[in-house]
């Protein structure tokens, strides 16, 4: 068993049939590679469904192992992607593409949907003046909020959510590859637990099961510390939120979660919205809570006091009760 290579990428897909259950999108691809001809692409889809190991595995199609390091940019957009940096940076790696060979050049953007709208224009301007040898491929969770101009430039892909079971069964590859000790009697639960934590988000759900073998957490399987350092509540303390909330005890509630020390807040937010159906709400009680959760999700995202947030939902629910 190795630690020290992330999982993520030991276990990343080198091949189109080693992409897990994008079955559309894949067969698609594989008849555009064949050309060189290739259009500016764009991957739109939930996180962790292969977006960034098939615009990799297209890369590496048209490039020589040596070309990689001088012919493909490879970028998360939301942290480096601003003006700045496109008038700069990128149009020298543009520009460098009137080689004597002609050769393939990729530009691969993640996140391209967090690049503002401005940097997008002129994100544009470049795409439409590129040589054919230059190729853009932008990976993105919200096609809509890529503008237009650059869509209509790129063949569109969309990726779809993994299943469950694909996931507990790339999980279980990667145990037994890694030749990991869960014990037989709480593995089913295990896996549950790291599928519910990654939320449909193969990525993450492998960099968990790696966290867990990281911290000696298999060995006397402790599902409820997984949950704590994932930032999620471990099962003890959601019990005595659902009774200060049943109760409507908004103070103790607050106290619940003022305890807490590692709190992600969506996490939360998800792992609160599971527990719904438990609680002593109606029918549209809980489409009320899930249309303010949605609310609550978007200040959050938008820098609001999480804190502040959190609390608001809580009184919301109780209101509801």
């Amino acid at each position: 068993m190795s630690l020290e290579i992330p999982w993520v990428e030991r276990y990343r897909p080198r091949t189109f049939s080693d992409i897990v259950s994008q079955s559309i999108a894949i067969n698609n691809l594989k008849k555009f590679v064949k050309s060189t001809n290739i259009p500016h692409l764009i991957f739109t889809g939930p996180a962790g469904t292969g977006k960034t190991s098939t615009a990799l595995i297209i890369a590496r199609k048209f490039l020589k192992d040596e070309q990689l390091d001088t012919n493909l940019l490879e970028l998360n957009a939301s942290d480096t992607v601003r003006i700045d940096f496109v008038r700069n940076v990128l149009k020298n790696f543009v520009n460098q593409s009137l080689i004597k060979d002609g050769s393939l050049k990729f530009v691969i953007l993640d996140e391209a949907d967090n690049i503002p709208g401005q940097v997008q224009q002129a994100l544009r301007r470049i795409i439409e003046k590129t040589s054919n040898n230059i190729k853009f491929i932008l990976l993105c969770n919200y096609i809509n909020r890529i503008i237009d101009p650059i869509i209509s430039r790129c063949a569109v892909f969309r990726f779809v959510s993994l299943p469950k079971e694909m996931i507990i069964e790339r999980l279980k590859y990667i145990a037994d590859k890694e030749k990991l000790k869960i014990p037989s009697d709480r593995s089913e639960e295990f896996y549950n637990q790291i599928f519910f934590i990654s939320g449909g988000d193969l990525r993450k759900a492998i960099n968990t099961l790696q966290m867990a073998v990281a911290l000696d957490l298999l060995e006397n399987l402790d599902i409820n510390e997984i949950l704590k350092i994932s930032g999620f509540l471990d099962e003890e303390t959601l019990e005595k939120l659902i009774t200060a909330l049943e109760s409507k005890d908004i103070i103790k509630s607050g106290e619940i979660i003022e305890s807490i020390e590692i709190l992600d807040s969506r996490n939360f937010i998800r792992q609160i919205s599971e527990i719904f159906p438990s609680l002593n709400l109606t029918s549209e009680n809980i489409v009320n809570l899930r249309a303010f959760i949605g609310e609550i999700d978007y200040r959050i995202s938008k820098g609001a006091d999480e804190q502040i947030q959190i609390s608001a939902l809580l009184a919301m629910i109780i209101e509801n009760i």
